[in-house]
């Protein structure tokens, strides 16, 4: 099977990061109660104070993500953010030791046992915060919301809703939002019967703590010993790269297109040694389609994986190799996938 579960590896933790570091929001017209009193709250609302939790305020805490096959993993989180600059950083507490810090769109990851240090610029944080603030009416059209109560996790009280989809192309959403901030510490992606695939939740938080942007910053640079390997993406565009996408799943919106080398030796009969990577959301949900240079020396078969929410499609196609990825159902990936054409 032409699959590289490394870079597959690679491709999960950016997913599992971009959710820690952007707070998931929640849709609809559904009524809180702040000091007694009801305030109702348009989907576009729910949307900007779930994320603007995570642009105000410093948090610390540890976040634990476990799938109903039994996989689990946890991570202790340091945010801070001014409104202008962000800076956080998060530390594997199972698996292999790892440890990645983010300043705005710089992401530097540091793998002490293999002594490297990866750096790299994510432009995808910075863009998924404009889709947040312009698809409101768009994101309601896929999914419907509802208050179904409160609850607390981690020691702070929380409204619970849930987010149901209005169509087979997404999974649904119960999502614990801190009722002072708006900050989620509790989400769960649920699949078309209820079932939870996976839950994403703080077992310990500390809202409004003191965190030293400027330290974080400084040990973010510390990268005497290690081998320091810069990832640059380029952005680019379908047609630049001579491909072609049909159409695509509706209320998918393209977020951004970029170039990115390989984490590794290249390929034979790829020169430049490329991958392109697009990058679609709903406003909730996120698919990355990856094409990489067909390798003529593999044996190349379609193949499928599944872990928690997240699912993965990879086949040969005109020109290459396509992976698709993303916590959507099986059949979401498989639209995209025959969407993408080679244009020359």
């Amino acid at each position: 099977m032409y699959l590289n579960l490394g870079r597959v590896l690679i491709w999960l933790c950016a997913l599992a990061l971009q959710s820690i570091t952007v707070a998931q929001p929640s849709l609809g017209g559904s009524v809180v109660r702040e000091g007694g009193r009801p305030v109702e709250r348009s989907t576009g609302e729910w949307l900007l104070r779930m994320h603007e939790a995570t642009r105000h305020g410093a948090y610390v805490g540890t976040f634990v993500v476990s799938s109903a096959t039994g996989g689990m993993s946890s991570s202790r989180i340091w945010h801070v953010c001014d409104g202008a600059q962000q800076v956080e950083r998060v530390d594997a507490l199972t698996g292999a030791p790892r440890s990645t810090y983010r300043h705005n769109d710089q992401v530097t990851t540091f793998l002490p046992r293999s002594g490297l240090v990866l750096q790299e610029r994510r432009d995808s944080l910075r863009l998924f915060s404009d889709l947040l603030q312009n698809q409101d009416a768009a994101i309601s059209g896929f999914y419907s919301a509802r208050l179904v109560g409160a609850d607390r996790v981690a020691g702070v009280d929380a409204d619970v809703l849930l987010l149901e989809p209005r169509d087979r192309m997404r999974f649904g959403y119960r999502v614990w939002s801190e009722r002072e901030s708006g900050l989620v510490v509790k989400l769960q992606t649920l699949d078309r019967d209820g079932r939870v695939l996976e839950q994403a939740a703080f077992s310990d938080l500390r809202l409004d703590v003191r965190i030293n942007m400027g330290q974080l910053i400084e040990m973010m640079g510390r990268t005497q010993g290690y081998r320091v390997e810069r990832v640059e993406p380029v952005a680019t565009t379908a047609a630049a790269e001579g491909w072609v996408i049909k159409s695509g799943v509706a209320g998918f919106k393209l977020t951004s297109c970029i170039r990115r080398p390989f984490a590794g030796p290249t390929p034979p009969g790829d020169r430049q040694g490329r991958t392109i990577q697009w990058i679609f959301s709903d406003g909730l949900a996120s698919v990355s389609l990856f094409v990489e240079p067909l390798d003529s020396h593999a044996m190349a078969h379609d193949a499928s994986l599944a872990v928690g929410a997240t699912r993965l499609l990879s086949r040969q196609i005109q020109g290459g190799w396509l992976t698709v990825v993303g916590e959507v159902p099986q059949q979401t990936l498989q639209a995209f996938s025959e969407s993408l054409e080679r244009a020359r």
